[in-house]
């Protein structure tokens, strides 16, 4: 992941977690999902088949951390969706 799709995350409308990722996902909201390459692949493995069904854009290139401190959080997170 570059930079800049990093800083965007800052600003962009988005649902933070894998359960809220999921919800945003379901209802059609989700444009692109953020899943964290060290995240519990029990957690971010339903919701990369949910992207792939929804035929949501997946990128698995950022760590938890980074994912974390990109939405402006203190701790690390395995999905991030940012909305349409």
């Amino acid at each position: 992941m570059n930079s800049e799709e990093l800083a965007g995350l800052k600003t962009a409308n988005k649902a933070i977690g894998a359960k809220q990722t999921a919800r945003a996902v379901e209802k059609g909201l989700a444009a692109k999902v953020y899943l964290a390459v060290d995240a519990d692949r029990r957690v971010v493995a339903p919701l990369a088949h949910l992207c792939n069904q929804k035929a949501v854009l997946v990128d698995e290139t950022a760590t938890m951390s980074e994912l974390g401190k990109a939405c402006s959080i203190a701790v690390g997170a395995a999905a991030v969706a940012v909305l349409k």
